[in-house]
C-alpha cells in the first residue's frame, strides 16, 4: 500500500521538483540588474580616459549581473575595437541605441564620455562630428520608449543634454558640466576623468540615481577646488515617474 501510495506521489513530486528550479531560473533572470539594456560609448581616443571609464563600467554592470549580451561597448580607439567592441561612429551610435527595444519591466543605461563641443555636442572622432541633444532624444526614443532611463553625458559644455528633448518624464540624465562650462581631467596621465571618476566611485555606496548625481557633484566641486578652475557645475534632469529610481545594480 506505501509503496503504490509513494508511486503515485512520484511524478508529482518530479514536477514540483522541476517548477521549483523554473522558479529559480526566473527569479534570477528577473532581478533588475538582468533587466537592464546599456549602450557604453568613449567618443575619442586622444586620451585614455574615455576608454577606461567604459571598461570599468561594463565590468561592474557584469558582475552585478547584468548579462554580457545586454552590454554593447563602442570606442573610437583601433586597439579597443573587436568582437565585444563596436566603432563609436555617429551611425553606429544612434543605431545601436534605437535598436535595443526595451520591453516593460526593462531599463536603459546610456553611458557616453568624450570631449565636447560648445553649442553642439558630444564629439564623436571617428566620425569628425559632434552628436546632438535631439539626435540623442529620437535615438532613445525608438531604443528605450517610455521604460526607465538613464543617460549619462560626460564631455565639456554637455549640460545641453540635460534640457529640450531629452528631458522625458521616464529618463534621468546626469552631465558633466553646465551647457557653457568645461570639465576637467582629459589628460593622458590620468586613468578616469574628474566627472567619470567621481560617478564610478560614487555608484557602489549609493541606492539612488538621486544620491549618485549629488555624490558625483560633490567630489568634482572638491577636485576642482584643488585645481583652482571655475566649477564645472554638472547638471542633473530627474523626470517625475524616475524622481527616486534605484541604481538597480
Amino acid at each position: 500500500m506505501a509503496s503504490r501510495f509513494v508511486a503515485r506521489l512520484s511524478p508529482a513530486i518530479l514536477m514540483l521538483g522541476l517548477f521549483t528550479s523554473q522558479a529559480v531560473v526566473d527569479a534570477a533572470t528577473s532581478t533588475p540588474a538582468a533587466r537592464w539594456q546599456v549602450v557604453l560609448a568613449a567618443g575619442d581616443d586622444a586620451q585614455p580616459v574615455f576608454d577606461n571609464a567604459t571598461r570599468a563600467l561594463s565590468q561592474r554592470l557584469t558582475a552585478a549581473g547584468v548579462p554580457a549580451a545586454n552590454i554593447h561597448r563602442l570606442s573610437a580607439s583601433a586597439a579597443e575595437l573587436g568582437t565585444a567592441v563596436e566603432p563609436a561612429l555617429a551611425a553606429v551610435l544612434l543605431q545601436r541605441i534605437g535598436a535595443l527595444r526595451a520591453r516593460p519591466g526593462d531599463r536603459c543605461l546610456i553611458f557616453l564620455t568624450s570631449h565636447g563641443e560648445r553649442g553642439a555636442g558630444l564629439w564623436l572622432a571617428r566620425s569628425n562630428t559632434a552628436l546632438s541633444p535631439d539626435e540623442l532624444a529620437q535615438a532613445l526614443s525608438r531604443g528605450c520608449a517610455a521604460v526607465p532611463t538613464v543617460v549619462v553625458v560626460s564631455a565639456c559644455y554637455s549640460g545641453s543634454f540635460a534640457v529640450g528633448k531629452m528631458a522625458k518624464p521616464n529618463r534621468i540624465v546626469l552631465t558633466a558640466a553646465r551647457n557653457d562650462r568645461p570639465s576637467f581631467g582629459c589628460q593622458v596621465h590620468r586613468v578616469y576623468n574628474f566627472f567619470d571618476e567621481c560617478l564610478l566611485a560614487a555608484l557602489p555606496k549609493s541606492t539612488t540615481w538621486r544620491a549618485v548625481a549629488d555624490e558625483s557633484r560633490e567630489c568634482v566641486r572638491r577636485m576642482e577646488r584643488v585645481l583652482g578652475e571655475r566649477p564645472s557645475e554638472p547638471q542633473a534632469y530627474f523626470g517625475a515617474v524616475v524622481a527616486n529610481l534605484d541604481v538597480g545594480f
